[in-house]
């Protein structure tokens, strides 16, 4: 029993870094009706840029701070520079551009920062385990940082005059411009947020499974699973479903398949969501009458 709890625990701990990346994965969703597939790799290198500002002596909640808002520019001049012209392509010409995004920031990570396995601090020290030991403290921080991102994302969204907008301009782009919204505006705002997210995700991450430029591509699966599962075009669902899957994984892993085939799990439930609830446990079934 003592087990299966600190499995679930962990699970938690790990399903929120999924829910984050879910989110952000959601979020361009909503805005283009195409996953990106770059998410993880933007997320790594947003990472780096961390661990090379702490290494320059910035403070770690400085570096934090300082990561985030260069994720948050950085998505947004993707979505003005690139994707903005996309916005009425064939849907392979859009793919090809986030799969190309993706081989660049892994090439442009490896180039600049290396190959080599790092390590990453960890804000949180304790000098004793906390919660009877079920829970290391990076665990337990990052959970908290976790959940205090996605709560003021859910606030924002809900209660700001400019989280409506935004939401209205990912739903519905022409109605929300014949009310005045700027919607180049919003979806370039939408990126930035979603790489913000990332860049969270990456950092609260790293600590534990090492950076190198290929560190969040097992992660990106974690979340693509997490995001179907909760329903591919609700957030909140996405949310849940990052945090089911993370109790997946680690019960699976432990109990089931196995450490080394822990992975297998993220494609089973994919697989399953497609073919049994394509809109996944919280998703819209949009019905068109003809």
């Amino acid at each position: 029993m003592i087990g299966l709890l600190h499995q679930i625990l962990s699970g938690l701990v790990t399903g929120g870094i999924y829910a984050s990346v879910a989110l952000a994965l959601v979020m361009i969703y909503q805005s283009t009706h195409h996953v990106n597939f770059a998410q993880g790799e933007m997320a790594t290198f947003s990472t780096y840029i961390a661990l090379a500002l702490i290494e320059a002596g910035l403070p770690y909640w400085g570096a934090f701070l300082a990561t985030v808002m260069i994720s948050f520019v950085m998505g947004a001049v993707i979505q003005i520079v690139l994707m903005r012209p996309m916005a009425n392509a064939p849907v392979l010409s859009s793919v090809g551009v986030f799969i190309g995004l993706l081989l660049v920031f892994n090439s442009i990570t490896g180039w600049i920062f290396s190959y080599t396995i790092k390590s990453f601090p960890s804000p949180f020290e304790a000098s004793r385990p906390l919660l009877g030991g079920f829970l290391s403290p990076h665990e337990l921080g990052a959970t908290v940082v976790t959940l205090a991102v996605l709560v003021a994302v859910y606030l924002f969204f809900r209660h700001t005059k400019l989280g409506l907008a935004m939401r209205a301009a990912a739903f519905n782009p022409v109605s929300s411009r014949l009310v005045g919204i700027r919607v180049g505006h919003m979806l370039a705002l939408g990126w930035g947020l979603a790489a913000a997210l990332g860049a969270v995700a990456g950092m609260m991450i790293a600590p534990v499974v090492f950076l190198d430029p290929n560190m969040m591509a097992g992660i990106l699966l974690y979340a693509f699973a997490g995001a179907l599962l909760g329903g591919i075009d609700n957030p909140a669902g996405a949310v849940i479903g990052g945090f089911a899957v993370g109790v997946i994984e680690n019960l699976g892993g432990a109990y089931v398949v196995g450490t080394e085939l822990k992975l297998s799990l993220a494609l089973f439930t994919i697989v399953a969501v497609l073919v049994f609830r394509p809109n996944g446990l919280f998703g819209r079934v949009l019905v068109t009458r003809v």
